[in-house]
C-alpha cells in the first residue's frame, strides 16, 4: 500500500499560521475585528510611492511663479511635506485671495505634479509583494492621507494596488489635518481594529506626530528623511523588501 504525499502549506497558509504564533489576542471584540491581528495603514505620498521630490519640485514652481523666493529642502520637510496642499496654500498664498483663487493655485500647482511625475510613477521597491502578503494573511489593510482624492485616483490609475485597500481616508474627510491623529483614528474605526493594534507606514515627520498621537505602531520610511530623523517610530525601513508579516506582526509582542 503506497503513503500518501503530505501537500506543503501555501504562502497564505504559512502566512497565516505565522500570523497566529506571533500575535496575542487583544481581548477586542469589535464587529467585524480580527481578534489576535493587526491592520494596517499607509500613508501616500512618499510611503507607496517615491514622489517626494516631484511635489518638492512643484512647490518650487509655484513659490517662484508667485513672489514667495526660493523654497529650501529644509523648509519643505518641515512646514509642507505630509500637510494637506490646499492648508498649505491657504497659509503661504493666502493673503489678498479668495477661495477659488486659492483653489485654482492648488490645480496649477499639482497638475505641474503629476505631468512631470507621470511618466516615472512606480511602487517603492517591495511594496506590492509585501502588500499582498498582508492581505493573503487577513490583514485590514487602510490608507491615510493628506493627498486629494484627484491624487489618489492618479496613483491608482498607474498602479494596479487599489483592491489591496479596505479603506481610503483623504484630507476631505476630515477636519483636523496631519500632525492632527484624526485621520489614523479615523481609519481605525473604519476598519473596526482598536488604534493600538494598528501599525502606521508613513514617510513625513507630520505623519509620524499623527501616528504617535493616534497610539499606534509606526514604521518610518526613508524616502524623505535619514532614520534618525524619523522618530519616534518603531522600526525604520528603506523599502518594503525588508518586512514581513511576521516582523510586522512581531512590534505588538508584550
Amino acid at each position: 500500500m503506497g503513503t500518501t504525499s503530505l501537500t506543503p502549506p501555501s504562502p497564505k497558509e504559512r502566512a497565516l499560521e505565522a500570523l497566529a504564533a506571533k500575535v496575542s489576542p487583544t481581548g477586542g471584540d469589535l464587529e467585524g475585528a480580527l481578534p489576535g491581528t493587526f491592520a494596517a495603514i499607509f500613508d501616500m505620498d512618499g510611503t507607496l510611492i517615491d514622489n517626494t521630490p516631484y511635489h518638492f519640485k512643484s512647490w518650487q514652481m509655484l513659490y517662484k511663479k508667485y513672489g514667495k523666493g526660493e523654497l529650501s529642502k529644509e523648509t519643505y520637510y518641515r512646514d509642507i511635506s505630509g500637510v494637506p496642499v490646499l492648508e498649505t496654500i491657504r497659509r503661504v498664498f493666502g493673503e489678498g485671495r479668495s477661495e477659488d483663487e486659492l483653489k485654482a493655485l492648488l490645480n496649477e500647482k499639482e497638475s505641474f505634479y503629476r505631468e512631470s511625475y507621470a511618466p516615472y510613477i512606480r511602487p517603492i521597491s517591495g511594496l506590492l509583494n509585501f502588500l499582498a502578503e498582508l492581505k493573503g494573511a487577513g490583514v485590514k489593510i487602510a490608507m491615510g492621507t493628506s493627498a486629494t482624492q484627484e491624487d489618489i485616483n492618479f496613483v491608482f490609475d498607474h498602479m494596479a494596488i487599489r483592491d489591496y485597500f479596505d479603506v481610503i481616508i483623504n484630507s476631505t474627510m476630515v477636519t483636523k489635518p496631519k500632525p492632527n491623529p484624526q485621520v489614523y483614528l479615523k481609519a481605525a474605526e473604519k476598519i473596526k481594529t482598536p488604534p493600538a493594534r494598528c501599525v502606521v507606514f508613513e514617510d513625513s515627520l507630520a505623519g509620524i506626530k499623527s501616528a504617535n498621537g493616534a497610539g499606534m505602531k509606526v514604521v518610518g520610511i526613508t524616502t524623505g528623511h535619514t532614520a534618525a530623523e524619523l522618530q519616534p517610530v518603531n522600526l525604520v525601513i528603506d523599502d518594503y523588501s525588508e518586512l514581513t508579516v511576521e516582523k510586522i506582526a512581531a512590534l505588538f509582542e508584550d
